[in-house]
């Protein structure tokens, strides 16, 4: 009978690709224990709608088995009516040919709906898990920083979870009709064959079931050749997966920075990349069509073949007089049947390559998503305390490199402190640590609750939709009136702004990086936190606008404690103190600031129980300078 239409997997990949941790495809029974794993966690999470739609499916495979029942009666009566031209109940038979082909219609769209809301239902019951764990903790940030086995995390999600749940549910399903169905032939077949002799020269040698055990036979040669031929497939499919990810980011990547490439002339050079990018693909496809031609030529004759096999078989028999052409058609029906459950290896082995590409990556995104955080260093932070509170703090890098030592430092509730120093000093890996964004190093970080915290960055990210939505976030894009947007828009000097915030576009590509620091700023005095960080987030404001930002979180936000990091030239006099990250050799120091008198600071020795983390720190120098001028260019330091 007609096959049901089955799903393509589109390898189509997306997102950020790091290319450098190549997805391996898992071992076919990993690649199944861990698909069998994921169906139970649907199982568990919607038990009700699982059970009816498996319920479903397999009373419509039992119903495609019924009409195949059919066809394969019908058959018979059929061609029993041709060989003895009695016409009425040939007519008779077209009557019930009528009948089955619209039970095959029913059986065959219904099979097909179940197969769609199983893969469907699965398919978004495992996207909003991995989005859900990769939002939970600051995951996402950890995937970004650490990005082992993990690229593309939203090609995983995006397009492999949909193949690892569609293919996975079609070959399921395709698997139980293939053994309900050898099942139910293989015994017609048994019976129909019970009389079967193997014509030979010395004389027909009875073999019960001979055409069943033809049909093992053939069957089983076809699965070896088949094996034989595309062992490699998986494998090239995962090369192919990475491939299409590398040439795909860097056409985004293109994309997401035409000005500069424009500006700069790099044109030919990234025609060069691109053109490399894409010869990897081509090449990784050339070797998966090889091998599928090689399956071609096994998989353009086997079923044809599998139809004239039975008729070869049973011709003396008929030719004999022993059996009607009616139940010599029945047997090559019932033959090409229980050849076709035979062969569900041989038909799927392409996809199932493919299928195991798609399950190793979401399994590895997932494991990642589920391992527990490295404790890379000693640094421990609690959001515990009324006050930002800093002892013995050392940042480091994650092969361990002094970055920072903040010996002691406290902020009480309303107090405004400056954070300076020379870009690279590791201000910016110090921010990233307040936020628990940053874990490597020691010493104690206590923080206010980060529920009335505010961190503003560089560049303050802008969500994908309205000019509301983004200046109400995180909050919901209702969270505030029009009214109270309009007002903060206008206090920031964004009021010309205030007549779009209905309209939907890309605002971190609409709005310059000035627009969008005073964006965050009005952030800020619509959720009015109890305490804000900043890290360089008036590095593109001229100084009249930046002297205005600092004015209004004064003025709105009195009570709130405020740690700048900055370098810039006049804000100094928007906080109550100073600190001052000293640079040398084994990372920055960060010390109370001077009154504008030349001081020169020799770090303090190393603690013996630190010996990874600083060591012998260079003499640091601050020029005799008024600390209200010492302007520098924006930076990530």
């Amino acid at each position: 009978m007609p096959a049901s239409a089955k799903p393509t997997a589109d390898p189509g990949v997306t997102g950020h690709a790091q290319a450098k941790h190549r997805a391996s495809p898992l071992k076919g029974a990993g690649a199944v224990r861990d698909a069998w794993r994921l169906a139970r966690g649907w199982g568990r999470a919607e038990p009700w709608r699982v059970t009816g739609l498996i319920a479903a499916a397999l009373g419509l495979i039992l119903l495609q088995l019924a009409v195949d029942w059919g066809f394969a009666l019908w058959h018979r009566a059929a061609f029993d009516a041709l060989e003895a031209r009695d016409g009425a109940a040939f007519l008779t038979q077209m009557l019930v040919f009528a009948g089955l082909v619209a039970a095959l219609m029913l059986a065959s769209v219904g099979r097909l709906w179940a197969r769609q809301a199983i893969g469907l239902r699965w398919r978004r019951w495992l996207v909003l898990k991995l989005q859900g764990a990769m939002l939970a903790d600051g995951r996402h940030h950890r995937l970004a920083a650490e990005a082992a086995g993990t690229d593309n995390p939203d090609q995983r999600i995006g397009e492999n979870a949909r193949w690892a749940t569609a293919i996975a549910v079609d070959l399921a399903l395709g698997l139980i009709y293939a053994v309900v169905l050898l099942a139910s032939f293989a015994g017609m077949l048994w019976h129909l064959s019970a009389g079967f002799a193997l014509p030979l020269p010395g004389g027909p040698l009875p073999i019960p079931g001979g055409l069943l055990w033809a049909a093992l036979a053939y069957a089983g040669a076809c699965a070896a050749l088949t094996w034989r031929l595309g062992r490699r497939l998986p494998a090239i499919h995962a090369d192919r997966n990475a491939a299409e990810a590398d040439h795909r980011f860097a056409l985004i990547r293109l994309q997401e920075n035409s000005e500069a490439v424009a500006l700069i002339g790099g044109e030919a050079d990234e025609r060069r990349g691109l053109a490399a990018a894409y010869g990897r693909v081509e090449a990784a496809t050339r070797r998966m069509f090889g091998t599928e031609r090689s399956l071609m030529w096994l998989g353009c004759c086997y079923m044809p073949v599998a139809g004239v096999v039975p008729l070869a078989l049973g011709a003396p028999q008929y030719l004999a007089g022993a059996i009607t052409l009616g139940l010599l058609m029945q047997m090559a029906h019932a033959f090409t049947e229980v050849t076709r459950a035979l062969c569900w290896l041989t038909e799927n082995w392409p996809r199932l390559a493919d299928w195991r590409c798609h399950v190793a990556r979401v399994v590895e995104l997932e494991r990642a998503l589920d391992a527990p955080a490295a404790v890379p260093g000693r640094l421990r932070r609690a959001e515990d305390s009324p006050a930002l509170d800093l002892r013995d703090v050392a940042l480091t890098t994650p092969c361990g490199r002094a970055l920072l030592r903040a010996p002691a430092l406290t902020v009480l509730p309303g107090e405004r402190v400056l954070i300076r120093g020379e870009s690279g000093s590791g201000k910016s890996t110090l921010f990233r640590a307040l936020a628990g964004l940053w874990s490597w190093g020691e010493g104690q970080i206590r923080m206010p609750s980060r529920q009335g915290s505010m961190f503003l960055p560089q560049r303050p990210y802008l969500p994908l939709g309205t000019l509301a939505a983004a200046l109400c976030y995180p909050a919901p894009p209702d969270a505030f009136g029009a009214e109270a947007l309009g007002a903060a828009l206008e206090r920031c000097n964004l009021g010309h702004l205030a007549p779009r915030l209905g309209e939907a576009a890309r605002w971190d590509r609409v709005l310059s990086l000035g627009e969008q620091q005073r964006m965050g700023f009005a952030r800020l005095l619509l959720h009015r936190p109890d305490w804000v960080f900043l890290d360089e987030a008036t590095s593109a404001l001229d100084e009249a606008n930046q002297a205005a930002m600092y004015a209004l979180l004064a003025a709105e936000l009195p009570g709130a404690g405020l740690v700048s990091i900055g370098h810039r030239a006049g804000l100094d006099r928007h906080h109550d103190r100073q600190m001052v990250v000293l640079a040398g050799a084994g990372g920055g120091w960060m010390v109370a600031a001077g009154g504008g008198t030349e001081t020169r600071s020799a770090a303090p020795p190393p603690r013996r129980d630190m010996p990874r983390i600083a060591p012998t720190m260079a003499r640091a120098v601050v020029i005799r300078r008024d600390l209200t001028t010492m302007g520098a260019p924006a930076s990530h330091g």
